[in-house]
């Protein structure tokens, strides 16, 4: 996995409440954590964590919890673990971790109109695992990723340090026993480490969502006219392809090609449009294909209820650059958001659903890391 897919960046939807983390602090509390995760990973693999490595619990009604619930089930396994941290919740006893707790959830609830606290377990300084919402629920940490996730904060921990011994103790013992248990899959992936949540920060009225990436509209690569079926919305896929040919690294060369391709599909396929909802260029531009609510044609059996997002080159050997990755990766969270595309959508290379060498295999290895992909 690359090194900058484990750090929660713009590139991903926010918890509630995210500040924002300079990139030293940022590497600094993540080097550790990643660590420990992957330490955590050998030695499940070679089934040296037992029962033995049990931690201590403090049940919702030990710490007080208000008779709030979240109702939405987890499917369990669960394939993805998201980790936290609350600045501003540190505590190092049962007695003020439990106040501080009623706190979170009271400020989840009242500010936010969440259903409860918002993650299914906390980790305090202390060595104790605070329940949250628990293990069968889904929480309300991170946006896209709760029906798959189980999603755990530590309390408190300053920017730039780790969390205490204790504490990185007691992670290690519930990680072990969720999947011993059966709630969290052997196989999961840790793709995310939140930033941190300014719990008791002043709400602040701006937005939480990271804008929409600028989307170079048809007009802008002269689209011929077409009519073609509609989708069927939410989509439940998002399909990642590549066209397999000449790619494209400025803007003027990046709608010539654009416009080359619907011309390919149109009059030699005999499509009714290009046969994509969006391409993306090397040049990091995203460029409306038969756009969100119009089927493209490239995916026989999901075109009505994927949106097929395509990668304009060939990425057999060398992927996408990072700009690009960037730009598609905006592109899936803007799907979200809008509701063109399922929150619990499923992430698929075009190979995953047809005989195919798309989207090529360097571009295949870096998004089966990215958040919902299923093989």
């Amino acid at each position: 996995m690359l090194p900058w897919l484990l750090v929660f960046s713009a590139l991903t939807v926010q918890p509630l409440g995210v500040s924002s983390w300079d990139k030293t602090q940022e590497k600094q509390m993540s080097k550790g954590l990643q660590h420990l995760f992957g330490n955590i990973s050998q030695l499940i693999e070679r089934g040296k964590l037992g029962l033995d490595d049990v931690f201590t619990m403090v049940s919702r009604k030990e710490w007080g919890a208000e008779a709030v619930g979240c109702r939405s089930r987890l499917t369990v396994p669960v394939s993805v673990l998201v980790t936290h941290h609350v600045p501003g919740l540190e505590c190092h006893d049962q007695a003020a971790c439990s106040q501080r707790l009623r706190e979170l959830q009271s400020y989840h609830v009242h500010n936010y109109s969440g259903c409860d606290v918002a993650y299914n377990f906390l980790v305090g300084d202390d060595g104790r695992v605070y329940e949250g919402v628990g293990w069968d629920v889904q929480g309300l940490h991170t946006q896209g990723y709760n029906s798959i996730s189980l999603g755990i904060a530590f309390f408190g921990t300053k920017e730039g340090q780790s969390p205490s011994p204790a504490a990185l103790s007691a992670m290690r013992g519930l990680i072990s026993y969720a999947v011993l248990k059966g709630h969290l899959s052997r196989g999961y992936i840790q793709p995310l480490l939140v930033k941190g949540e300014s719990c008791l920060a002043p709400l602040q009225k701006a937005s939480l969502k990271k804008a929409c990436p600028s989307i170079i509209p048809r007009a802008a690569w002269g689209a011929r006219a077409s009519h073609c079926l509609t989708m069927r919305l939410p989509a439940k896929y998002a399909i990642i392809l590549h066209t397999a040919g000449r790619t494209c690294s400025a803007a003027d060369e990046c709608r010539l090609l654009v416009a080359d391709l619907q011309s390919l599909f149109m009059d030699k396929r005999k499509e009714c449009d290009i046969g994509y909802n969006f391409l993306v260029g090397q040049d990091g531009g995203v460029y409306e294909g038969v756009g969100w609510t119009v089927q493209g044609s490239s995916t026989p059996g999901y075109n009505d209820i994927a949106l097929g997002i395509v990668f304009m080159g060939t990425f057999s050997g060398d992927p996408p650059n990072a700009t690009a990755l960037e730009a598609a990766q905006d592109l899936i969270q803007c799907a979200v958001v809008k509701g063109y595309l399922a929150p619990n959508y499923l992430l698929l290379g075009h190979s995953d659903v047809a005989n195919t060498l798309s989207p090529g295999q360097a571009l295949y290895d870096i998004i089966r890391t990215w958040p919902h992909f299923r093989h």
